[in-house]
């Protein structure tokens, strides 16, 4: 029977099946990583119990999503409660024997940005962790998904998971992005196509012209972002780009483990005549760089398009819904997209922080400036991505046009450390995430590309990155 890539991986994950119609199941877990601020209750649990962790060796712990950006690095947090909780993760990770990257650590950085850079995410694995965006992992053709704390203690007893197959979504793009459109723009559209529940129970897997044409870099941003349409899981067949990104990596195979697994990640694709349960087309040509204006990732579009007019939504929860986003956000129907003023600019996250999203925003930026009044900050997505960003003189680009230079971390992208809006700022940000109060109580977010972001610096308004593409 034909198969899709998602059941073929959670086929060859399988302890046990625990219902009889076989979508309960107990699975095996390859790898997880861990971080300082969902991880504690699960150890204390450990400790209660006198539970071991099963297999210390698959476990990665980082230090990401409390610790300060500061350009000059410390281990000393001002923050208290954030103090309490690394100094708890550090004794963690060394009484049950799992690697930690700590603040100081020279590979140190956001766990889905460090993860795949080493080379501990390879095609065919199964990855799940305490954040939701562990869906990046997909770009390599591994399954990856978020759990919870209690999750997180079953995984770390027992290198399994209680969990239940899900249905499956096939996104078919066709044709090539226009110049200046990035992928980015590609999840956003489907966001906004599908609406922010669309994928709620499947698993997606990209496929296309356009998917084939990105980056391996520029496919986990859409990977990372698939949650933000309900998705559990997504996927893009392993290519060669993947086997190119993968080699050399220090924690890769080596040698004869490397052809070995060259050859078993060349199988992993689904069946040419395996079945999705939805399918959904997009038209790369049709995109535009995208913007959100609203309190959710699918409250978004063009940046040469004006704000929906709620009157025109039939639905009155949905009416409802867009009338609360314009009013958080003090935006009104009808208005341009490009003339929303901004106070501040950020480039940084999981989903945007690595090394070609810097390349790109520094290529709108070089030769240019801030806006007057306009607060940039740009927080590389690892400590491995600031160092290549130095040494190419990325870092120079962004000091000369005006932005901060600062260390990694999961920073302004959810507000747990320093890095916050105050209450009424607007912010062009390269997140994943655009919630009420998700960068700073009563903040606003705009989510887009990091070029984006560089254009709207600029600009001091939401723009069009291609116009200075196109100039420079």
């Amino acid at each position: 029977m034909a198969k899709t890539l998602y059941d073929k991986l959670i086929d060859s994950h399988l302890v046990r099946r625990l219902s009889d119609d076989g979508r309960q199941v107990l699975l095996y877990i390859d790898r997880t990583v861990l971080n300082e601020y969902t991880s504690p209750q699960a150890f204390t649990g450990l400790r209660q119990a006198g539970r071991t962790v099963w297999r210390p060796q698959a476990a990665l712990g980082t230090v990401d999503h409390v610790n300060p950006t500061a350009a000059q690095r410390s281990a000393r947090m001002p923050d208290a409660g954030a103090a309490r909780q690394a100094s708890y993760f550090a004794e963690n990770c060394r009484d049950f024997g799992i690697e930690l990257f700590d603040v100081l650590h020279p590979l140190q950085g956001i766990e889905h940005v460090v993860m795949p850079e080493i080379g501990l995410v390879l095609p065919g694995m199964v990855i799940a962790a305490g954040d939701s965006h562990t869906t990046t992992y997909g770009a390599l053709g591994a399954l990856g998904f978020g759990i919870g704390t209690s999750d997180i203690e079953h995984y770390l007893a027992t290198q399994t998971l209680v969990y239940r197959r899900l249905k499956t979504m096939r996104v078919s793009v066709s044709g090539r992005l226009g110049a200046g459109v990035r992928s980015k723009d590609i999840i956003m559209a489907l966001v906004g196509k599908i609406g922010a529940a669309g994928a709620t129970g499947y698993a997606l897997e990209f496929q296309g012209e356009a998917i084939a044409a990105l980056s391996v870099e520029a496919r986990m941003t859409i990977c990372n972002m698939a949650v933000e349409c309900g998705a559990r899981g997504a996927l893009i067949a392993p290519d060669d780009k993947v086997v190119d990104y993968l080699r050399g990596r220090p924690r890769a195979p080596q040698g004869a483990l490397w052809d070995a697994a060259v050859a078993a990640w060349r199988q992993l694709a689904s069946d040419a005549d395996a079945v999705f349960d939805a399918e959904v087309q997009l038209d790369a040509a049709a995109i535009a760089p995208m913007l959100t204006w609203g309190t959710s990732p699918d409250q978004a579009v063009h940046i040469d398009a004006v704000l929906p007019d709620p009157g025109d939504e039939s639905d009155p929860v949905r009416r409802q819904g867009m009338q609360r986003a314009l009013d958080y956000m003090g935006l009104r129907a009808g208005q341009r997209a490009d003339s929303i003023a901004i106070q501040r600019a950020f480039i940084g996250s999981c989903t945007n922080a690595r090394i070609e999203d810097l390349r790109d925003a520094a290529q709108v930026l070089r030769g240019r400036k801030v806006a007057d009044g306009v607060l940039a900050m740009v927080v590389p997505g690892s400590s491995q991505v600031r160092r290549q960003a130095e040494q190419e003189g990325l870092d120079q680009v962004f000091i000369a046009a005006g932005f901060e230079w600062r260390q990694s971390g999961c920073s302004m992208c959810l507000a747990m450390n320093d890095d916050i809006l105050a209450s009424g700022e607007r912010c062009a940000s390269s997140t994943n995430r655009n919630f009420e109060g998700r960068q700073g109580a009563g903040g606003r977010t705009h989510l887009m590309s990091p070029a984006m972001v560089a254009a709207a610096a600029i600009a001091g308004h939401l723009a069009d990155a291609r116009r200075y593409l196109e100039e420079n």
